[in-house]
Parts: C-alpha cells; structure tokens; sequence
C-alpha cells in the first residue's frame, strides 16, 4: 500500500474571531498546491483514494489535484496518529491512499511508521511524503519513496 502524506499549503493566519477550519490558502498557498498538484497528479496511479481533512485549506490544497476527494473528520488538525491510520486502513488497504492534512499527526504518522525515535517529524506547508508498506523477509516495513516541496518542482 502507497500511502502519500500531503501538508495543505501555505494559509492566512486567523483573524480575531476566525474559526481555524475556516482559514484560506494565501496566493503563494494556491501556488504551491497547483504545483505539488500537477506533480502528484502524473504519478498517482488512476485508482487512488483522495481525503483530506474538512479544513478549508487542506480541502482548497485536495482540490488542486484535480480528482475526487472525500473529506474525513480523521484528518482534522487535533486528530490522533492512530485514528488516522485506521481511517485510512494502513496498512492493509489494496488502495493507495492521499491524506491531505496538518501537522503536528501527520508528522506524528510519519514518524511512527519510519520507527523515528522522536514522537513527530517536521513536514513543511504543501509538502508530499510518499510512504510505502511492504513485506521484506516476513518482516513489515515501511519505506520511503519520495518527499517533494513545491519548490523544488
């Protein structure tokens, strides 16, 4: 199973009374998440599964993909490791998966299948980690097949 972690892009900070869920990528955020979109785009197979969280700038970073998404309350920013990882049905799913969200779970995830000693891995706005389940041995792992940032497509 492929498993592709997609950080929402660049967003405003909240104004005096703004619900967080309610934020919106800045211009340089709707940037970045047409490039990271594009990318990702040529090399997703044609069966992946697209969710983000419910958040308007992870949704506003889901829709730069260009394919259907579901949004998931999974994926919201307090969301738990575990929580996450179930929703999607790591590592089990015959699906690849794309979970468009925040840190710090999604750092957290990362950091948790790469056995990382420390509790949470940084992962930049509207930057992709391409994670992959696999049998080698008998012994699970997970690897790591590519990590991109916009700026660097």
């Amino acid at each position: 199973m492929d498993l592709i972690f997609w950080r929402h892009a660049e967003a405003h900070e909240a104004t005096d009374g703004q619900e967080d869920l309610s934020r919106e990528l800045t211009h340089r955020g709707e940037k970045q998440a047409a490039k990271l979109g594009q990318w990702l785009d040529r090399q997703l197979p044609e069966g992946v599964r697209v969710i983000s969280s419910p958040a308007l700038r992870a949704e506003q970073t889901a829709k730069a993909l260009g394919r259907k998404y579901k949004l998931k309350t999974e994926l919201l920013p307090d969301a738990l490791p575990s929580d996450l990882l179930d929703a999607i049905g790591w590592p089990n799913s015959k699906m690849s998966v794309v979970v468009v969200g925040h840190q710090p779970v999604m750092g957290q995830c990362i950091s948790f299948l790469l056995g990382f000693s420390r509790g949470e891995c940084a992962v930049r706005k509207g930057s992709v980690w391409w994670l992959r389940s696999r049998i080698r041995d008998g012994i699970p792992q997970t690897v790591v097949v590519s990590v991109q940032t916009p700026e660097l497509i």
